[in-house]
């Protein structure tokens, strides 16, 4: 056996494998020339310390059994979370001009020269086990944490930075992206995207501020920092959002980017004057445009095929309908995805926009400055369209232009909001519309929900109760069934929620020559519904029973937002 090798040597004093699987090691590396460590992580015959202490006493470098208070938050944040997070490595001490860092992989010299340029002091690389490095940056970029310290450091600011403002004219000003504000603001914009947040609430309460995250379409409590903040953050963030900070009566809109492992992302900021100062809402849209795929948006295969024999034509119009929030834009986008292509030119027109989709004209409505929907679907009909997505129809006006542009060869997709499918003709018909030009020039209505699905992770079948059967099957028999739901029973991964994600259903009529004539007829809702169902439509409850049946969702959820009571 080799014992003059470091890596034998180390291995053998700390007794971490026994000499028969040394010896084994030694002859493999000597029969095929590859280096020890490669074999014993080919073989998994240490774990993930071990294999560390290994690497780490073979390279005379400490290693520590890493704990998250043993990192100093001040140390932790002299590199940023996206840079922590690519080389799994975190300051965790500062001494004099030395900078002690854990890392995964402590014998990159390229990573440690990245963090000596970044702070601007001498790295003293110490090992500690991916895992342990991985839950230290969770916890000290986390937006509660960072929060905690981001308030303290303000406190400890805020005297100092009053008597010392105008004292040295010549010392250098303190970075807009060092401040605490600065760096709070940072923080819960960062923990509502690691955690999948569609929206940012920050809230002035009488006692403090409340922030809140939308997830999955329900609004969590995430922290309360002090009302004395409130002005500066919301000062900051206007600033960031090219809004007037000097206004505060009425309310502003604005925008901003951001950019979160890689990922970009647009932040659309809405402030609107409240009782105790201004509520800001940040909404968080992902630029990833491959996410609007429709494969990817509409995952039943049936409901799939009916939207592209639909879009497929060359004109008519297409409805979807549904409450706000409930995946309509999405499911939008994801159509022109698939109908975008050099040969057709596609004008949306929307209040706001909310993605920017390459290759496609989008026009921004502004009532204030007079251009109201109607008035751009007017100037949009003269730029020679071919598909035109309106993002929502809301008067007579608006009604009457998109359903002569769909009879007059453009391809019409819209919103209405309606519960569901056979009530959008209604509510065309109710805007003012013709039934005759209605029925003439719709291919078909859809209506939508979004609904969560059970998380992966803490999943377990159980056995339904009879309110539960009863709400799948009505009365009908069931009796004779061996029927096992599935649900998520709360762990890290969903926040104790037992739901992870969220999903579309969806409610597909398609108009018949048939449905044709009970519009012309002005038929109630009802008989057109039960036409289409005729003919082979799914109602929203089937296919919120079918999700539930699959164990994609639980019935809880399927009861949320479907009226079981009115199917």
């Amino acid at each position: 056996m080799e014992e003059k090798d470091p890596l034998i040597s180390f291995i053998t004093e700390e007794k971490i494998l026994d000499e028969k699987t040394l010896q084994s090691v030694v002859d493999e590396h000597q029969k095929t020339g590859q280096s020890l460590i490669s074999i014993i992580k080919k073989g998994n015959l240490l774990d993930e310390e071990q294999l560390t202490k290994v690497v780490a006493g073979t390279n005379k470098i400490e290693f520590v059994n890493l704990a998250t208070e043993m990192v100093e938050p001040m140390a932790a944040h002299l590199v940023s979370y996206e840079m922590a997070s690519r080389h799994n490595m975190i300051p965790i001490k500062m001494q004099d001009d030395q900078l002690q860092v854990a890392m995964s992989s402590p014998l990159n010299l390229s990573v440690r020269d990245q963090i000596e340029m970044k702070t601007g002091y001498k790295i003293i690389p110490v090992a500690a086990t991916p895992s342990a490095i991985k839950r230290a940056i969770h916890y000290h970029f986390d937006v509660t944490n960072v929060t905690k310290q981001a308030i303290v450091s303000m406190r400890m600011e805020e005297e100092p930075a009053k008597s010392t403002q105008y004292e040295n004219a010549e010392q250098e000003p303190v970075k807009v992206d060092d401040s605490p504000i600065a760096k709070l603001v940072s923080s819960i914009i960062a923990g509502a995207i690691d955690i999948r947040a569609s929206d940012i609430h920050i809230e002035p309460q009488s006692s403090d501020v409340r922030v809140r995250y939308r997830i999955d379409g329900t609004l969590r409590p995430t922290v309360n920092v002090p009302l004395s903040t409130q002005q500066e953050m919301v000062s900051h963030i206007k600033i960031m959002s090219d809004m007037d900070i000097s206004e505060r009566r009425v309310p502003q809109d604005g925008h901003m980017s951001t950019s979160r492992d890689g990922q970009d992302y647009d932040l659309r900021v809405s402030s609107l004057p409240a009782i105790g100062g201004e509520k800001i809402v940040i909404r968080i849209l992902d630029k990833d445009v491959d996410k609007w795929s429709i494969d990817k948006v509409v995952t039943s295969p049936e409901d799939n095929q009916k939207f592209r024999t639909l879009v497929d034509n060359p004109y008519g119009m297409l409805l979807l309908t549904g409450p706000t929030g409930c995946g309509k834009t999405t499911t939008l986008y994801a159509i022109l995805q698939l109908l975008n292509t050099p040969e057709r030119n596609i004008v949306t027109v929307e209040d706001p926009v909310e993605y920017r989709l390459e290759g496609i004209t989008q026009v921004q409505v502004r009532p204030v400055a007079g251009r109201t929907f109607a008035l751009a679907l007017r100037s949009i009909l003269r730029q020679d369209p071919d598909i035109i997505l309106i993002g929502e129809i809301r008067d007579v006006e608006t009604a009457e232009i998109a359903v002569s542009a769909a009879l007059t060869g453009h391809l019409v997709l819209s919103t209405l909001h309606t519960n569901d499918a056979a009530g959008a003709i209604s509510r065309l018909t109710d805007l003012g519309v013709q039934p005759f030009l209605a029925a003439s020039a719709l291919l078909g209505t859809v209506a939508q929900r979004l609904m969560r699905t059970s998380c992966s992770k803490c999943g377990q079948t159980y056995k339904p109760s009879e309110h539960e059967l009863k709400s799948l099957f009505g009365d009908k028999s069931y009796q004779d069934k061996k029927i096992q739901l599935y649900r998520g029973t709360g762990c890290e991964g969903c926040y104790q929620t037992g739901y992870h994600g969220r999903k579309s259903i969806y409610e597909i009529l398609s108009v018949s020559q048939e449905i044709r004539k009970l519009i012309i007829e002005k038929s109630s809702d009802q008989k057109i519904k039960q036409q289409a169902v005729k003919e082979g439509m799914k109602i929203l409850y089937e296919s919120a029973v079918n999700e539930v049946l699959n164990g994609v969702t639980t019935t809880e959820e399927m009861m949320r937002i479907i009226d079981v009571e009115a199917v």
